[in-house]
């Protein structure tokens, strides 16, 4: 499984992102996986990926979340939760996410029992 974090150099949230993922990965059993970050400089390399802006998280190259818009403006992203919209995705949602059914991600393999 690959999971990448991908931001812009003006996005103050990436960081704590990468923190929130390793924290979701280690509460879904996969805490052996790494989280990987990819910086986008420009448009054309937003355009080339499922960039939804900054933050966005890819596991096995797929948005971690059904809803995201595809952009190829260097922006921010803001994410729904249950208490607001905020600028990340909480421990919670993206637990869920790793935890999806295996088969709706490729590339997924259920943690060791």
């Amino acid at each position: 499984m690959t999971v990448e974090v991908l931001y812009v150099d003006d996005c103050p949230n990436w960081r704590e992102c990468g923190e929130r993922t390793a924290a979701a990965l280690k509460a879904a059993g996969l805490d052996g996986v790494a989280v990987n970050y990819r910086r986008i400089a420009t448009s054309a390399e937003a355009a080339a990926l499922p960039f939804a802006g900054s933050p966005t998280i890819l596991i096995n190259g797929a948005d971690a979340f059904d809803n995201a818009e595809r952009i190829t403006e260097l922006a921010c992203r803001l994410f729904e939760t249950d208490a607001r919209v905020a600028p990340l995705p909480t421990v919670e949602q993206l637990t869920q996410a790793f935890r999806r059914p295996f088969s709706a991600v490729p590339g997924i393999t259920p943690p060791a029992a």
